[in-house]
């Protein structure tokens, strides 16, 4: 079998240098221009980047931040990353038949993600038959035909598996989930299932919904802001704009992670001149050096703090009005948090001296509207459902909740991701969005809960499923277990992608095997009545129009709601009295259907015209919690912390700056230093020392499992690098191979990517270092 690239060998042109100490400014300017002009003309680069989030152009497909309101927009309200990927996509290379005919699926196999997307745009529908290595082209309404045969004669609906990735639209991805319906199962598992499904879960037990509630003229008008386990600077850089918002505005920020990050340190905003000829601007004032894992401890311990301040001057510290009015259960979290916190146990899970916590409790005192922002630093460990919930505790002592300029504010990685799962992309989606689809379409969808992703995969490696459609997105390389997943995906009667470009979902296939090329969020839409556009819902509940502009790649493509519309009607024909046909033929009117199923849509079509569209209703900010209760709920949190053996670090998975999602641009990542290679793992010195490493030796990452299995990343070169001490980093895709599929968060299921105990092996004839004297070695 063919090895997941994960085990590619290393790349001997790596050269480090020192990290940056700030970020954006006139290189992230010449970088994203260097790239965009690298895939296409300066003529088409300009056309993107000045209809890129802009009223009535198109929305990036790169990351969920919001735009601000249209009349407070700039001209150029994108960042370094979302040139880079709008113009990846609007790439002018080309995959062609020919392409596949010189190409046998086994030598892709082996090629590298980055190779596999710098190979261009998709043109034609193309199909691996049986026994085949090779793919070849198929008219759509073969394609089409043998898809929707290959479902009918599945045993059971379900035996399939409709997975989808945030860079869908609002559109496609409802038409999606009414046809996996209609077909008769729940089986939708999407990208939030290994990204943010840890803070759904989280929210909606304790405020009784998934989503965030806050918006961008809150963050530009919070006192304090904590950003806890993400990097604005590179996986959402327009984040950096609202934080300097903030701090002009006399806000001052805390950054918690166990990497120091340039954004986080200073922004050199390019559109503004001391961006391009001054310092920029300091963003936090506080950097928590914690360690992987210890944000539980932190939040636990920084309440216990809240709590003891009130007992020492009653009534001042708590809001006592909110939380009797709005919440439910603080006595017994108090207690429970009284007898779980050991400062002991906090200063060894975090790393930090009790001193640092306490600096940041004083802030919080100062401060009158709190914000939390976090990413997947919190989301992709066992504990990170109870990590959030205790996120929430902090936010409901004080109030901020609900309020302006406070909140929850869960940082969505990927274009549409929050707007999927608004449109039912969910495996277990609750019953009054399935009554109201019976009520609309007339006919009953199916009750029993589906699969998720990690589910998924256990169900195709134990041969329960069968056919697997993907919209979108870059399954085999997203999910975690990489051997386990790929054999898992192979085992498929029939593997279907609808995707822009070539990834290794597309070499890692079923028996039989479809590749149906799509629309770029770039491109202009034109159906029987006229020019169409799509919308997407942001990280903070907006949901606005996207107009392509660009001519298509290929004049083969087809639409997602196309796709799926003519995939539907071959499949079910008359099982289900749904117009399919006129989905396709005019996307307003799968807004209308929209519009009466899902709450917050009435009157979509007119709303969504208005130049920035409009919010969706969270009622959290009417003073409401639609839990049980009918109130925010407090909860009791167990006190977990990582821990590793000796002669073993704690790995945490990351994006370099040069990368989306699952594709890397480049080999670089060059706000830490890292050029030539990705097979790289960071360490602090002082582990380094200790484990008797030197830099830039050879190793094997061995990840090491309660069970007592071990996966194996082979021949990364340690790098000096100034993480937490007893942590480690290194890029995904290529450590995904570490994570068991067993290895998921309680509760929500997502992969623990953020929690990988590992040992670095030398490879044969790596260099050692001496091992430092005792006492030597000063702590990060």
């Amino acid at each position: 079998m063919q090895k997941p690239s994960s085990e590619e060998p290393a790349d001997d042109r790596l050269e480090v240098t020192p990290p940056e100490t700030w970020a954006a400014g006139v290189p992230a300017v010449y970088h994203a221009m260097k790239y965009s002009l690298d895939q296409t003309s300066a003529r088409r680069t300009g056309l993107t980047l000045l209809n890129l989030n802009q009223v009535r152009g198109f929305d990036c497909p790169g990351c969920a931040w919001p735009e601000p309101e249209p009349g407070h927009r700039p001209m150029n309200e994108y960042c370094e990353n979302g040139a880079k990927h709008t113009n990846d996509e609007a790439t002018s290379r080309r995959v062609t038949p020919d392409f596949f005919r010189r190409y046998p699926i086994s030598e892709l196999a082996g090629k590298s993600d980055r190779w596999l997307n710098q190979q261009g745009r998709l043109t034609r529908p193309m199909v691996k038959r049986p026994g085949s290595d090779h793919y070849e082209p198929i008219s759509w309404s073969d394609a089409l035909d043998l898809l929707a045969d290959e479902l009918a004669a599945l045993d059971s609906p379900n035996e399939a598996v409709f997975y989808t990735s945030g860079r869908a639209s609002n559109e496609a991805a409802f038409v999606l989930q009414l046809f996996s319906r209609a077909f008769g199962t729940n089986n939708l598992p999407d990208c939030s299932n290994m990204c943010h499904e840890s803070s759904g879960t989280a929210l909606s037990e304790t405020l009784g919904t998934g989503k965030g509630d806050v918006s961008l003229r809150d963050i530009h008008h919070a006192d304090l802001i904590l950003t806890v386990g993400q990097n604005p600077g590179t996986n959402h850089p327009r984040m950096l704009s609202a934080l300097e918002e903030c701090k002009r505005r006399g806000g001052r920020i805390v950054a918690v992670n166990p990497l120091p990050e340039a954004g986080l340190a200073r922004f050199k905003n390019p559109q503004r001149p001391r961006g391009v000829i001054g310092r920029g601007t300091r963003i936090a004032d506080r950097f928590l050096h914690i360690r992987i894992g210890g944000d539980l401890a932190l939040f636990q311990a920084l309440n216990l703090l809240l709590l003891e301040a009130e007992e020492a001057a009653p009534g001042t510290v708590l809001d006592r009005d909110f939380i009797d009015a709005h919440t439910e259960g603080f006595e017994e979290f108090a207690r429970h948090l009284r007898a779980t916190v050991s400062w002991p146990e906090v200063e060894k899970a975090t790393g930090l001296a009790r001193a640092r916590i306490e600096e940041v409790r004083d802030m919080v005192l100062g401060s009158e509207r709190v914000i939390v922002c976090w990413a997947m630093g919190l989301t992709q460990h066992r504990h990170g459902v109870p990590t959030i919930r205790e996120v929430v505790n902090f936010l409901l002592l004080r109030g901020n909740v609900g309020r302006f300029g406070a909140g929850a504010c869960p940082v969505r990685g990927h274009s549409n991701v929050q707007g999927d799962r608004t449109m039912g992309i969910w495996e277990r989606m609750p019953d009054h969005f399935l009554d109201a689809l019976a009520r609309e379409f007339h006919f009953e969808p199916p009750r029993e809960h589906g699969w998720d992703s990690v589910a998924s995969v256990r169900a195709m490696r134990d041969g329960r499923a069968k056919v697997f459609l993907g919209l979108a997105g870059n399954f085999v390389r997203a999910i975690s277990d990489s051997e386990v997943s790929e054999a898992a995906m192979r085992t498929c009667r029939l593997t279907a992608h609808i995707s822009t470009k070539l990834n290794r979902s597309h070499v890692v296939c079923g028996e039989t095997a479809l590749i149906l090329p799509t629309l770029g969020r770039t491109e202009r839409d034109v159906q029987a009545t006229g020019e169409q556009f799509v919308t997407v819902e942001d990280s903070m509940s907006r949901v606005h129009a996207s107009h392509g502009v660009l001519e298509p790649a290929s004049k083969h493509l087809l639409s997602e709601v196309a796709i799926l519309s003519r995939l539907a009607r071959r499949t079910l024909g008359d099982k289900v009295p749904v117009r399919w046909e006129r989905f396709e033929a005019d996307y307003d009117c799968v807004r209308d259907h929209i519009s009466r199923v899902v709450p917050g849509f009435e009157d979509f079509n007119t709303r969504v015209r208005r130049p920035g569209g409009f919010c969706l209703p969270n009622p959290v900010n009417e003073g409401v919690f639609p839990t049980p209760a009918g109130k925010a709920l407090f909860s009791r949190n167990d006190f977990e912390a990582l821990t590793a053996p000796p002669g073993h670090l704690i790995l945490q998975s990351l994006r370099s700056h040069d990368q989306w999602n699952t594709v890397p641009y480049t080999d670089d990542d060059r706000y830490r230093g890292i050029h030539g290679s990705r097979r790289v793992v960071l360490v602090n010195r002082y582990d380094m020392r200790e484990l008797g490493l030197e830099e830039g030796a050879p190793v094997d990452l061995v990840g090491v499992w309660e069970d007592g299995a071990e996966r194996r990343a082979e021949n990364f070169r340690v790098v000096d690098y100034p993480t937490s001490r007893g942590c480690a980093a290194a890029y995904y895709p290529e450590t995904n191979v570490l994570v068991p599929l067993e290895s998921v968060a309680y509760r929500s299921n997502t992969p623990t990517s953020k929690g990988i105990v590992v040992r670095l092996e030398p490879r044969e004839g790596a260099a050692r270092a001496t091992a430092p004297a005792v006492g030597e070695g000063a702590p990060s």
